[in-house]
């Protein structure tokens, strides 16, 4: 993808945040997508940067459209990029398919994914890669195509797979997840985990809907040792485990439920009326339910929940 105006905030949000740009790496030499000078300018202020116009100039045209210097400017020392092909002068050639060699892993304070990963067929072996490359006291970070992305790349991402990436187990803590719909305007949302809230962290929407994510490199520590389950299941086989027989809707009791339709329009409401409805329900349950989402101001929240 690429870096626009929620790209930008992102990153800014991430340096609040205190992550360590120092030595970066991206994965696919990021650009800027539908940025002009002036919305550059009112992002940087609206976090409480003050930039004059020759900074300006220098983050938006010295690099041919690319994001080394805005990198430079959030405090990066050493900025590397991967690809599989030399087409956008990427640093480094590798293919993310395939393992990552020794000599690049722990060697990054940062290292970004602003929207290659769903292009990336094995995507178990990318995400392994760029964990392995982020150092001890690290971050990864993510902006990444969720809702209404269909034949974007090989994947959308649902929330549920990050929280189970990012677990102690593979060395790592999911220290924010964010959604938010595509926009200049958007509004952002801090996202439960769907292990907090015992159900599956659902949306049901009609516009394109971004997941952004910042994880912190607790230890090294070999990844997916484990594989990862969703969360819904293995509590549900610890339950049957324990309680053989028992009732699964005890354990988990915030599991997604079809609405059930009143008694008189099963009688009555013809069969495509009763699939509108059924769609107008679902939607009204999971349009950013308050149960998932939380919604923040990214240049005052900076609370464990995303949340002030």
């Amino acid at each position: 993808m690429g870096l626009d105006i929620n790209g930008i905030r992102f990153l800014l949000y991430c340096r609040k945040l205190e992550v360590d740009f120092t030595r970066t790496a991206m994965v696919g030499r990021q650009q800027y997508l539908n940025l002009s000078k002036n919305n550059l300018r009112s992002v940087f202020e609206s976090f409480g940067y003050k930039v004059d116009t020759q900074q300006i100039d220098s983050i938006f045209n010295q690099t041919n459209g690319y994001a080394e210097n805005l990198l430079t400017c959030l405090g990066a020392k050493e900025i590397h990029s991967f690809d599989k092909s030399g087409y956008e002068s990427a640093t480094h050639l590798h293919d993310m398919n395939r393992e990552l060699p020794e000599r690049f892993k722990e060697q990054y304070t940062m290292v970004l994914d602003g929207g290659s990963l769903e292009h990336i067929f094995n995507f178990p072996v990318a995400i392994k890669n760029c964990m392995e490359m982020v150092s001890v006291g690290g971050h990864y970070l993510a902006i990444t195509p969720a809702n209404n992305f269909l034949g974007h790349g090989f994947y959308q991402f649902s929330p549920e797979l990050f929280f189970s990436v990012f677990t102690h187990e593979n060395g790592f803590e999911l220290t924010r997840m964010i959604a938010f719909e595509d926009g200049p305007d958007a509004r952002w949302y801090s996202v439960k985990s769907p292990i907090e809230i015992r159900g599956r962290v659902t949306l049901t929407n009609s516009v394109p809907l971004y997941l952004l994510i910042v994880a912190r490199k607790l230890a090294r520590t070999p990844v997916f040792e484990t594989t990862p389950q969703q969360s819904d299941y293995v509590t549900l086989w610890h339950h049957e485990s324990v309680c053989p027989g028992g009732d699964p809707s005890n354990a988990f009791p915030l599991i997604t439920k079809k609405p059930a339709y009143p008694e008189f329009i099963k009688r009555k409401v013809p069969a495509s009326i009763k699939r509108s409805i059924l769609r107008i329900l679902h939607s009204a349950d999971s349009r950013f339910d308050p149960r998932f989402f939380c919604p923040m101001d990214p240049t005052t929240s900076v609370g464990p929940d995303g949340c002030p």
